[in-house]
Parts: structure tokens; C-alpha cells; sequence
């Protein structure tokens, strides 16, 4: 018998099929996420670095607004918490897009489309009555209706439905549905270059050896921007996974006004090259902590405003800066006054 002709694998015999077995993870051990403990040193985003370019004063109250002696919390977060109708279209439709794909986890069946808008004007609906927008706050509009919200919310989720990559899903990532990444949890942490890095995916799934990374996007294309998110997006897959980054295909989906995509494909020098510049930017943002390790800023007063226009009138903290004495033009860089 097969039986006989085996070793028995005890505590102090065990055979090498027994070795291999307890060292060999599952395919689903392979696709887990790692997990990290908490500590407070800042974490480079894409969204972070933006932010710290645009205006370092923006970037303070965004991030440090608790250390601040001008104003209180209270203040602060008031205003932090604002939305705009941009930004509300594309919470909105990131939250139905998760709700339609965890619901293919449960079914393939095809979806009520009735059903679906309903829910989505329902979501949009809600989300009106519950947000508070920098629009109406600043009084550039006495309210913001919901129906004009769902118009866009309506042609990007259409958008999604009746292009060929909704069908593609459909007949090539079901095999392995049980491997699908759906927004997970906190904010999509991993190190580079043992650097604490946030690359939060919206929907990551395998087909065959290949891991695919679909981010939706309601706003205008950005190459440079959006590159970057792929760059972090494809590390970020790299690192948790254990993939070659040569086998994983990072892509922006834009919803509107019709959908197109950018596929954007990386190999290992380009992670490489990537790490150093998460470095550089880490390192420039971390010069304007006081103490590094515990995350603690210097004074506001060195987190100097922009001087463009644009960017002052749209942002959430501008009742909290008084007006600077010239203010630039962005689209011709000439100084102009208010």
C-alpha cells in the first residue's frame, strides 16, 4: 500500500511534502492584504504632495489644523469638512460603483437597471440633504439641488454600465471573484523603500497570472497627477502581493463626459525610480515637522499661502486667510490685484 511505502511525519520526522505543505500559502494567503501597526510619522500620498504644492498653508490646516493657536478645532474642521459638488459627484458615484461590485461577488445575475438608478438617486439624494458645500457656505449658491448632482452622477454611472470593460468583467475576473479588492478598508498602506506610503485602490482584481487596478475617475484627465496614482497603485499591488510590476496593468477609467481609459504599464526600474522620488517628496514634507517621528508641524507661520487667485477662491479655508496684497493669475501667471 501507497500508505506504508510513506514515513509517518511526526514532531521530530517530518517529510518534505509535509514541509512544503505548511510553507506553501494558499492562492488566497497570496492575495491578503498586510497589515501595519499604528505610528504617527506622516505618510506620503499623491494627494498629500499635491496638496503641499498647491498651498502649504492649505496643507497645514488639512493636516496639522489641531496644533493650530490662531483658530479652534472646531473652526477648522468645520471648514475641513466641507464638499464641494465636484468632489460630491465623485463620492457619490465611487459608493454605487462598491455597492454594484460586492453585490457581483454575491450574483452574476444581471442587474435591474431600474432598480440601480433608483438606488443611485436615492444615494444622491441623501448624501445633498446630509453634506454641507463650500458652494452654499461661501454663498455662491443658495442651495445645491440634488437633481442636478444625479445629471452627472447618472451619465457617469451609464457611462460605466455600457462600456466594453463592465462586460469584459463580467466574462474574464468572475473565475476568480473570490480574489476581487473592493475600496478596502483604511487608507491603503505599504512601504517603499521603508517609507510609509497611502495608495488606496478602488478595485483590484487578477485575470490569469496578470492583476488588474481600475480607479474611477468623475473629474479631467491630469497626466502627470494621475500617472503618479498608477505608479503608487501598481507598487502598492506590488509590495502587498509579491507580484512581478511587470504583471500588473493599472488603469483610469474616466466616467465623463464619455468613458475612456488610460492603461499604463510599469516594470521594476520604473517602481525603482518611483521609490526615490516618494523619498525626495517625503523628505521635503518632513522639513517642515518640528519633530519627525511624532508627526509635529513647526509654526503655521512657516507654511507659507499661495499667491494664485484660483486656487485661493476655491479653497475650503479662505475666510481664515486675509486677502494677500497681489494675488497671480494662474492661466498667465501676470500679478493682478483684487
Amino acid at each position: 500500500m501507497t500508505e506504508e511505502l510513506e514515513p509517518r511525519a511526526t514532531a521530530g520526522n517530518k517529510t518534505a511534502t509535509d514541509e512544503t505543505k505548511k510553507a506553501a500559502p494558499t492562492e488566497k494567503e497570496q492575495f491578503s492584504i498586510k497589515r501595519f501597526p499604528y505610528t504617527p510619522v506622516l505618510g506620503w500620498s499623491v494627494s498629500r504632495y499635491d496638496k503641499f504644492k498647491t498651498c502649504k498653508r492649505q496643507y497645514y490646516y488639512d493636516y496639522y489644523g489641531k496644533h493650530d493657536t490662531e483658530f479652534t478645532r472646531k473652526e477648522i474642521y468645520k471648514l475641513k469638512d466641507l464638499t464641494s459638488v465636484p468632489l460630491e459627484i465623485g463620492s457619490i458615484v465611487h459608493d454605487v460603483i462598491r455597492v454594484l461590485l460586492n453585490r457581483l461577488k454575491k450574483t452574476a445575475k444581471a442587474i435591474d437597471r431600474d432598480r440601480f438608478f433608483d438606488y443611485a438617486k436615492r444615494t444622491a439624494t441623501n448624501y445633498c440633504q446630509k453634506k454641507k458645500f463650500a458652494e452654499v457656505y461661501y454663498k455662491e449658491t443658495e442651495t445645491v439641488d440634488a437633481v442636478d448632482v444625479y445629471t452627472s452622477v447618472e451619465g457617469c454611472l451609464k457611462n460605466f454600465l455600457d462600456n466594453e470593460r463592465y462586460r469584459w468583467i463580467f466574462t474574464e475576473a468572475v473565475p476568480k471573484i473570490d480574489r476581487w479588492i473592493i475600496e478596502p478598508p483604511g487608507y491603503g498602506e505599504a512601504r517603499i523603500n521603508n517609507l510609509k506610503v497611502y495608495c488606496k485602490v478602488d478595485f483590484l482584481f487578477p485575470v490569469g497570472d496578470t492583476i488588474y487596478i481600475l480607479d474611477w475617475k468623475t473629474g479631467k484627465p491630469h497626466a502627470e497627477k494621475h500617472r503618479n496614482q498608477l505608479l503608487g497603485y501598481a507598487a502598492w499591488a506590488s509590495y502587498h502581493f509579491d507580484h512581478d510590476p511587470a504583471m500588473i496593468v493599472p488603469i483610469i477609467a474616466y466616467l465623463q463626459p464619455v468613458y475612456k481609459e488610460t492603461v499604463t504599464e510599469f516594470n521594476e526600474f520604473d517602481i525603482e525610480e518611483f521609490s526615490l522620488q516618494i523619498e525626495e517628496q517625503t523628505l521635503e514634507m518632513q522639513n517642515f515637522c518640528e519633530d519627525v517621528e511624532e508627526n509635529i508641524p513647526k509654526e503655521k507661520s512657516e507654511f507659507p499661502k499661495t499667491k494664485i487667485k484660483r486656487i485661493c477662491d476655491y479653497c475650503n479655508y479662505r475666510e481664515l486667510c486675509s486677502k494677500p496684497e497681489v494675488a497671480v493669475d494662474d492661466e498667465n501667471r501676470l500679478p493682478m490685484s483684487y
